[in-house]
């Protein structure tokens, strides 16, 4: 029964976590509280390392039958938020390329030469009307 709780507890917070991602990736409150929950993530990683029994302690209160099961659970989800945040972030750089390279496209647009010759859409070359 505990076990189904934290489960569902970490599924939930799995959901907030891509929820959150999706929705305030832009503002800049969103990106400080990154850095404070890194922080905190670390704070509770030394912390864990240091004192590996009151994580046992604390993962039995939770609801876990060992510290290392919990530290296994809390890992999963930071992997999770990395992955999310390094894909969001990649996302938004391609549309930065892309809205970066139409923009000089069009300053600098590249006439066709005259000597060049024309094609159709099937890639023969084209005949001028004119030059018959």
């Amino acid at each position: 029964m505990i076990a189904t709780i934290v489960q569902i507890l970490l599924l939930l917070a799995t959901v907030a976590l891509a929820f959150y991602f999706l929705t305030n990736r832009r503002k800049a409150r969103a990106k400080a509280g990154v850095k404070l929950g890194f922080v905190l993530f670390i704070v509770a990683a030394i912390w864990a390392v240091l004192r590996p029994d009151d994580l046992t302690v604390l993962a039995n209160w939770i609801g876990v039958d060992r510290g290392t099961d919990l530290l296994l659970y809390v890992l999963v989800i930071a992997f999770m938020f990395t992955t999310m945040s390094t894909w969001i972030r990649f996302r938004e750089q391609e549309l930065r390329y892309a809205r970066l390279a139409r923009a000089v496209a069009l300053q600098s647009p590249v006439l066709p030469d005259e000597t060049m010759p024309r094609i159709d859409a099937t890639g023969a070359p084209k005949q001028d009307p004119a030059a018959s």
